[in-house]
């Protein structure tokens, strides 16, 4: 039975791979034509091509997107969007989870480098060098600029795939601080089902089934100071690790 499911989920990624590739291509002319577009105006364009390409993708492979509000965000107000990050389906649940509103992903740089896919990646991403310190300086002022052009941002604040089977790894600052200077709410989404559709430890572990976003309270924070970035991580993430257990993510291990 082990054996007949690994061989299902080598088969069944071959085909999630080929349709990935093959939205890209249908969407590729109209990604050129967005590359055409002024950088803002481009980036718009390609988080919206973005989506279309996701939710294709998730129609053609079986992976049934499901919302969970806990709290609901105000689609009139921009956010740091910020959510736990486990598999290669992040991606796409963050353009799923985002539908209707501007949007930029903070992402790695090393992303950009793949032929092609690294092209369209980037003209809808900021760009994160974590190991030049002036680069970082520079994406987060980036992010700081497109939040004061009402663009919503998204962000990783565990930066990696966690990898440690306990519901989070170690936050980066850059998510609050980043909150902090815009004087934005940050909005946490758990993505409870990535792990399980897609797991970071094999790209032959593709599989159809639920894939739920919940989304957490939000926190303000008009008011806040740079000194209270440390009290302000240390919330959400208390916040976000306490409802991944209660949902029972299947990557925690005691």
């Amino acid at each position: 039975m082990i054996l007949l499911k690994k061989i299902f989920q080598f088969i069944f990624s071959i085909y999630g791979f080929l349709i990935f590739l093959i939205g890209m291509f249908v969407l590729l002319p109209f990604f050129v034509i967005a590359f055409l577009q002024k950088p803002v105006r481009a980036g718009n364009w390609v988080i919206s091509l973005a989506r279309i390409w996701s939710n294709f993708f998730f129609f053609m492979t079986g992976i049934i997107p499901k919302m969970i509000y806990e709290h609901e965000p105000n689609p009139n107000t921009e956010y740091i969007f910020i959510s736990n990050h486990i598999s290669y389906i992040d991606i796409p649940m963050m353009m799923n989870a985002t539908q209707g509103r501007k949007l930029r992903v903070l992402a790695k740089v090393e992303m950009a480098h793949i032929p092609i896919f690294g092209s369209i990646y980037k003209r809808g991403a900021v760009l994160l060098d974590r190991e030049n310190t002036e680069e970082r300086k520079k994406s987060v002022l980036r992010l700081i600029e497109l939040i004061n052009q009402k663009i919503s941002v998204f962000l990783c604040p565990e930066g990696t795939f966690n990898k440690t089977h306990q519901p989070l790894k170690f936050f980066y600052d850059g998510a609050f601080r980043t909150a902090i200077e815009t004087q934005k709410p940050i909005q946490p989404i758990l993505f409870l089902d990535t792990y399980s559709r897609l797991n970071y430890h094999s790209i032959f572990s593709l599989n159809p089934g639920k894939c739920r976003a919940v989304f957490l309270k939000e926190t303000p924070t008009l008011g806040l100071s740079e000194g209270d970035i440390k009290v302000l991580k240390e919330k959400i993430f208390q916040q976000m690790e306490e409802a991944l257990i209660k949902y029972q993510a299947k990557w925690i291990k005691a």
